[in-house]
């Protein structure tokens, strides 16, 4: 009881005034918290349809400037081509014909909305898959080739990109023509699981029976070339060649940084360091790519069309 009494003793000589005061300074003392401030909606920049924005020098320019090449006319920036632009910038005019044009992907592992999305991308692109191959010659000189269209769920390598590779190279075997592959590509297809990834190897057995038959194979590395495609038949051309600044790599950056815990160069993956590095033989600017093909044919006496 007296305890009771003490403290209820205690608390009449506690003033209201002085309890205020003790709340005042226990809530200074505590960290403020800072009020949210109403965030604003960005607004997102108009761009009329007949215009595009650099990603390199942030200059809205009209598609129509670009050319046939698909360069910015303000920084060089190369945009990606199609396969359909790329052979015409490159093939001799009139000479491509078109191998395994009805060739469509099944869906080996049921995956799904998959088939739905292979023919959505086919009525938008005019493509049947991520790749066009055939024959044509290049500054008249005979060759096969097969050109990768990032348009078609980014380039990625299936069965059918396996395949109509496949018989690229089967074709320039026996027929004993150069083979040129244009490379754009995120990898092998996930949709397709295993079946995605027996490509890499399909391709690259089909690579070393062309090469021993002692045919010519060039590669030219177009942004971007990553994933199984890089692992495999992307590097194993007799040359290598690159466009400026293009992406080239296996797994993405931050992964390789998790894994080895160090901080990689900013030019890391780029054609520039691949060729520092002598992984690539030589980077050729977009529009002086035919001339180089040409004189890599030439050198290497490569058929020429009237033969």
């Amino acid at each position: 009881m007296k305890l009771i009494d003490n403290i209820k003793g205690g608390l009449d000589k506690i003033s209201v005034e002085t309890l205020k005061e003790r709340a005042e300074a226990i809530k200074n003392a505590l960290p403020k918290v800072s009020e949210k401030k109403e965030e604003k909606p960005e607004t997102k920049e108009e761009i009329p349809e007949d215009c595009i924005k650099c990603p390199s020098c942030n200059n809205i320019i009209e598609k129509k400037s670009l050319g046939s090449l698909k360069i910015c006319p303000n920084c060089a920036k190369l945009f990606r081509m199609n396969a359909k632009d790329r052979i015409k910038a490159i093939a001799d005019e009139g000479s491509f014909k078109e191998m395994d044009i009805n060739m469509e992907a099944a869906n080996p592992l049921n995956f799904p909305d998959y088939s739905a999305k292979i023919k959505g991308l086919q009525e938008k692109t005019g493509l049947k898959d991520a790749v066009k191959t055939g024959t044509c010659t290049i500054g008249g000189y005979r060759c096969v080739i097969g050109v990768m269209d990032s348009g078609f769920m980014m380039g990625s390598m299936g069965s059918v990109v396996g395949e109509k590779l496949t018989r690229v190279f089967e074709y320039g075997t026996e027929h004993k023509l150069p083979v040129i592959i244009f490379t754009c590509s995120g990898g092998a297809r996930m949709q397709e699981g295993i079946v995605s990834l027996m490509q890499m190897a399909k391709v690259s057995a089909a690579v070393a029976k062309h090469s021993e038959a002692g045919q010519l194979y060039v590669t030219v590395l177009t942004d971007p070339t990553t994933g199984g495609v890089t692992a495999s038949f992307a590097m194993l051309g007799d040359i290598i060649l690159a466009e400026p600044k293009t992406l080239i790599g296996f797994a993405g950056r931050r992964v390789i940084e998790q894994t080895i815990k160090q901080k990689l160069p900013d030019e890391f993956q780029t054609s520039e360091f691949l060729l520092e590095h002598g992984f690539v033989d030589a980077i050729v600017e977009r529009e002086k790519l035919p001339d180089t093909l040409k004189t890599i044919l030439k050198l290497h006496n490569c058929k020429k069309e009237v033969e």
